[in-house]
């Protein structure tokens, strides 16, 4: 399945109040990464660091949880996440290519 696909499928499900548009899934999108670093978290603390297929499970759940907050805030932009994931690509590889990958900066 591509972005595009999901993002018009998942935007099918969106019952949030237009008037909230933008804001709304960007609060649910910054929960629910806290909600896979809480897993993550849950892990270190009560399994030493060792991840079972139940985990596993249970952090990509969380995961599919941020990548539908993506799609309703790439919606309410006007953002097509094909294209999103596209240009962060060419980024990420133009990056490599000058030797800049690692470092800070949006500008590098």
């Amino acid at each position: 399945m591509e972005f595009a696909q999901y993002q018009e499928r998942a935007i099918k499900t969106a019952i949030y109040n237009k008037e909230h548009s933008i804001i709304y899934p960007a609060l649910g999108l910054a929960n629910e990464a806290g909600e896979v670093l809480g897993k993550l978290k849950k892990v270190l603390r009560d399994n030493n660091g060792g991840y079972t297929t139940e985990h596993i499970n249970a952090i990509g759940s969380e995961i599919g949880d941020t990548l539908w907050y993506m799609a309703a805030l790439c919606r309410d932009l006007g953002l097509n996440m094909n294209d999103i994931a596209n240009e962060n690509l060419k980024k990420l590889e133009d990056r490599q290519n000058r030797g800049v990958l690692s470092g800070s900066g949006d500008t590098r």
